[in-house]
């Protein structure tokens, strides 16, 4: 299993909103410098973050970002399928009659990686924007000490 760029980045990204907790827009140049995504792929991520309503934009010299609801109500699933990822272990659909081999029956570990998907499906669901900012901040509180 591997998360692509593109859903890795968009968490990234909005991580870096949530952190930074402005009351104003911030630019993705700014983000892009901390977290050293390309402006350009920057782009094209807020756009279908956009559509999907998790972030708003503000156009001119002080526009740029802001998550449309708190960090608490954002969750990692909704913004790895804004951006049309999909995290999928097994190759075949849960519903189909055939195996990810193709065959009538399925692989012996079929079971196993259905889980271990249903797993990390539930993770992200269940994580939001605001637990990536705490985990981080126990981390830098814990390398102090």
């Amino acid at each position: 299993m591997k998360l692509s760029n593109k859903g890795r980045y968009a968490v990234m990204a909005m991580a870096d909103l949530a952190k930074t907790n402005s009351n104003s827009p911030i630019n993705l140049t700014e983000i892009s410098l901390r977290q050293g995504i390309s402006v350009s792929f920057l782009e094209q991520i807020f756009l279908k973050l956009k559509r999907k309503n998790l972030v708003e934009s503000s156009r001119g010299p002080a526009g740029g970002y802001m998550l449309t609801k708190t960090p608490q109500e954002i969750k990692l699933s909704s913004i790895i399928n804004a951006v049309d990822e999909k995290i999928k272990i097994i190759a075949c659909k849960r519903e189909s009659k055939k195996a990810c081999n193709g065959k009538s029956v399925k692989c012996i570990t079929h079971n196993l990686l259905d889980d271990l998907d249903k797993h990390i499906n539930n993770f992200f669901e269940q994580n939001t924007l605001r637990d990536i900012i705490n985990r981080e901040n126990n981390k830098q509180h814990k390398e102090l000490n």
